[in-house]
């Protein structure tokens, strides 16, 4: 279903205590092609899941330190937005001091390699959310593996691309996904046109959702806040 911009959100604070003191520590993740630089934003120690962020296309300059994947987040780990929970950002094959080399498809086995840190860590279920280039390889790690995505509870897909540099990219193995999905770009989206984007998601199995944030560019430029709302109404629905 297409739908605008979610009304203004006032942050939930809910009844979570904050930790003292939540840290960010480096994480010595163990993916396919070697060592993967990460940090782990720790989390309320009485936290019910566990989160991966995934960061966009590293060619493009795409990091972990990237915004939109700071903001989201800032969403799932900031007590402010209500949730709390442990997130993990990891830089793929190839970007930062992560080793290996840029593949473009190998890197759903660097998400694979993250989800099973946070398994292995917490032992909870997951909220797999990326951003561009990463929501693409978040899918297909979740949805293209049929065995792995048993423990993900909720996945979110920012930016995901339809065209870029004359390529068009598909997503068919959305057809059997029944992962509750949330599909959220800007109605500007150059990488994600409304009207492919919306074809693509009308492919995907529900449960699934389609958010567009009016005026915003595939960065979610100056409308960084609207995306976050929208995406903690979205969680508040899933991690009830």
């Amino acid at each position: 279903m297409l739908s605008g911009m979610i009304a203004t959100i006032v942050p939930d604070r809910g009844s979570t205590t904050e930790p003292p003191q939540a840290r960010l520590r480096s994480v010595d993740l163990a993916g396919p092609p070697g060592r993967l630089e990460a940090v782990l934003n720790e989390g309320h120690p009485g936290a019910r899941f566990a989160a991966l962020v995934c960061h966009p296309h590293p060619l493009g300059g795409g990091t972990l330190h990237n915004k939109v994947v700071y903001h989201a987040m800032k969403v799932l780990n900031d007590p402010a937005w209500g949730f709390a929970i442990p997130v993990l950002r990891f830089n793929f094959r190839g970007a930062g001091i992560s080793l290996g080399e840029h593949d473009g498809q190998a890197e759903t086995g660097d998400v694979l390699a993250a989800m099973a840190c946070l398994e292995n860590e917490y032992n909870l279920p997951l909220v797999v959310c990326g951003f561009s280039f990463g929501a693409a390889m978040a899918l297909n790690a979740c949805c293209g593996n049929s065995s792995e995505g048993s423990n993900v509870r909720a996945l979110a897909a920012l930016g995901l691309p339809t065209e870029a540099q004359g390529r068009r990219y598909r997503y068919s193995f959305l057809a059997s996904c029944t992962i509750p999905k949330f599909f959220l770009s800007g109605d500007g989206d150059q990488f994600a046109p409304a009207k492919q984007l919306a074809q693509v998601v009308g492919s995907a199995a529900e449960p699934k959702r389609l958010a567009l944030i009016p005026g915003a560019d595939h960065f979610f430029t100056s409308h960084l806040e609207p995306m976050q709302q929208a995406l903690q109404q979205w969680l508040k629905e899933q991690l009830q």
